[in-house]
């Protein structure tokens, strides 16, 4: 388990969603922009990190509160970088709570 993954589970393998801003924001600038150049590389990270908290046996419910802040962050803190992107940021810009957890719940279905 890599220590993004560490940082984020509990002893007990619950998530712990106030510590995704803490990770995301520990990524490297370089590896920031090769995850974010392209809307594929973005899919694929996502990807990833869906698959292995599966594996762990999170429920899509987690899930999606954990894609949901991914996406807080970077909408706060991120420019988009492709055509993709920014259709995401404006419609999450656009939407409220609830409609902002149904994307993330997409997002994460697009990638499974």
């Amino acid at each position: 388990m890599g220590n993004e993954e560490k940082h984020i589970l509990h002893k007990d393998d619950t998530v712990n969603i106030n510590k995704v801003d803490d990770t995301v924001g520990r990524i490297s600038d370089e590896r920031k922009d090769e995850i974010l150049r392209n809307f594929s590389e973005f899919k694929s990270y996502l990807h990833t990190r869906v698959a292995l908290g599966e594996k762990l046996g999170l429920d899509e419910e987690t899930l999606a509160k954990a894609a949901q802040k991914v996406a807080d962050h970077l909408a706060e803190t991120e420019e988009p970088r492709n055509a993709e992107e920014n259709l995401l940021k404006e419609l999450w810009k656009a939407g409220d709570e609830n409609q902002r957890h149904q994307l993330a719940h997409m997002l994460v279905k697009l990638v499974q």
